[in-house]
């Protein structure tokens, strides 16, 4: 059975594509932020939370794109130290890396609750905003971010990232 597509869905999936290439590399957050278009995840200190191991193996395995691995690690590293946010955080980028947005949203509302909506939790869930095809409240969980950290590079590179996909889903862009 073949199935026929029409009107603008292959342009929407062309699209899609094309901004998944695009945000396919990750980076690691130094002590100022790296110009990215990937969730960011912070680097694991020296530490001696329980927490601790299994963040650092989750970080290592995002680091490589093993998103499945790193998923397990974080979760264990939040279940040892339900307070850890870094481990949220990295959770939650892990689920956006596997398309799970459901425990991804999850992530990021406990992260919040321990921390407050800071650039860094704002700029990954415009991020997995991004993935989702939702530009609107990317662009608004970007702005808030760059409202609280003005300058930032990374979140100007997702804001003219955000810029350039939404010329691609205007009629006649792709």
């Amino acid at each position: 059975m073949q199935v026929r597509h029409t009107g603008r869905a292959p342009k929407r999936i062309a699209c899609a594509a094309l901004l998944a290439a695009s945000l396919a590399a990750c980076s690691t957050p130094e002590a100022s932020w790296q110009t990215t278009t990937a969730p960011l995840i912070q680097e694991p200190e020296a530490t001696h939370f329980p927490s601790s191991e299994p963040y650092r193996r989750g970080f290592e395995h995002f680091q490589r794109g093993d998103y499945g691995l790193a998923e397990q690690y974080f979760r264990e590293a939040v279940e040892k130290t339900p307070k850890d946010v870094k481990a949220w955080i990295g959770l939650a980028a892990s689920y956006d890396k596997l398309r799970r947005f459901d425990l991804a949203d999850r992530a990021y509302e406990n992260a919040i609750k321990l921390s407050g909506k800071t650039a860094l939790i704002l700029n990954n869930q415009g991020y997995s905003y991004l993935l989702r095809g939702n530009l609107k409240a990317a662009r608004a969980a970007f702005q808030r971010a760059l409202e609280l950290d003005p300058g930032n590079p990374t979140l100007i590179n997702n804001i003219k990232l955000l810029d350039n996909s939404a010329q691609y889903l205007k009629p006649g862009g792709l």
